[in-house]
């Protein structure tokens, strides 16, 4: 499906339940993209308690913005915070399965981007991505990010029943725009 052109806001606590769903519906989608998706069966188990929700959009350091189609339908959202003087973190991207595919998330990270210059004043962004998704880490790397060469442990305590690789953790990366300005 294609979006056209999105219109953001801030996200507000009567918006919970709705980006709790599109976060669990977005996250646990099967992708035929080889690596795109990782581990099948941690995507198919991910579950986002709707108390972390309205814990995010109400904490005072982080802005959940989300994003509507024509149609006022939500179908994306990210998350982002001040890090530092110039720092900003990107957290939390999450497209409507049935608009993936369709240059959706590449308008939601650019306006994520966009947003915390004008409005954080920041020049550096740092996101992280789950190892095995190796499909979206290019994906990443091919909007401007570089990995750090640091990581991330993954909390295998919250997935112990599942069959996981030993060295799964979240790769670290980071993208600059003060070279730019």
């Amino acid at each position: 499906m294609v979006a056209g052109n999105l219109q953001f806001r801030v996200a507000t606590l009567d918006d919970a339940a709705q980006l709790q769903q599109l976060v669990q519906t977005a996250f646990r989608t099967e992708d035929s993209r080889q690596d795109w998706t990782g581990n099948v069966e941690l995507a198919s188990s991910f579950k986002l308690d709707i108390e972390e929700v309205k814990a995010k959009i109400s904490n005072p350091d982080m802005i959940t913005l989300i994003a509507f189609d024509n149609n006022n339908a939500l179908i994306a959202t990210i998350d982002v915070s001040r890090r530092g003087a110039d720092f900003g973190r990107l957290s939390m991207i999450a497209v409507d399965n049935r608009y993936q595919r369709g240059g959706v998330g590449r308008q939601v990270l650019s306006y994520a981007e966009n947003y915390c210059r004008r409005t954080l004043d920041v020049k550096k962004f740092s996101l992280n991505a789950l190892s095995t998704r190796k499909s979206l880490i290019e994906w990443y790397i091919r909007r401007g990010y570089q990995k750090t060469g640091e990581t991330t442990p993954f909390p295998l305590e919250r997935h112990g029943n599942l069959a996981l690789p030993d060295d799964i953790c979240f790769i670290e990366m980071e993208k600059d725009f003060s070279e730019a300005s």
